[in-house]
């Protein structure tokens, strides 16, 4: 697939978590990770010095990002509750965003997406951040679906 696609998380908590997404969108081909707003304090975990190949962009709150997210590309949220992750068409160009570890995405934040994918599972529905990031991107690059994308 041709395109780009980025990934962050809203008011991620911990830096272990920060580190491990770095590291996941390295190896599967992501231009850029990013964080709106700051609780962690450093980033502890990219052993692959992912630093060195992709950019990490910090933004201060919900507007900022919004202010210089690239105009062409297409918002998904990952949230429970969203569509099938399974049955999702991944945009051409994209900009995944996860929510908290704890309270995960708000809902006037949810609304600002363009459409919102979920992760299926055989017992809780909630994944580490940085694991379904990681599965989202995953899902991207190796079973791109040919049903219609979200716009």
């Amino acid at each position: 697939m041709s395109g780009y696609y980025e990934i962050g998380i809203y008011n991620g908590k911990t830096e272990v978590n920060i580190g491990t997404l770095w590291r996941s969108a390295y190896q599967l081909g992501a231009s850029g990770i990013f964080t709106i707003g700051r609780r962690y304090q450093k980033e502890a975990s990219d052993t692959t010095k992912a630093f060195r190949h992709i950019p990490m962009r910090h933004y201060s709150d919900f507007q900022q990002f919004k202010q210089f997210m690239p105009s062409n590309a297409v918002l998904v949220g990952v949230e429970m509750g969203g569509s099938p992750l399974s049955n999702f068409a991944h945009p051409k160009s994209c900009v995944y965003l996860l929510g908290a570890e704890d309270y995960g995405l708000p809902p006037e934040i949810l609304a600002e997406c363009n459409c919102v994918v979920s992760l299926g599972s055989i017992n809780q529905p909630s994944y580490n951040v940085a694991v379904a990031g990681s599965i989202v991107m995953y899902s991207r690059v190796y079973f791109q679906r040919s049903n219609k994308a979200c716009t």
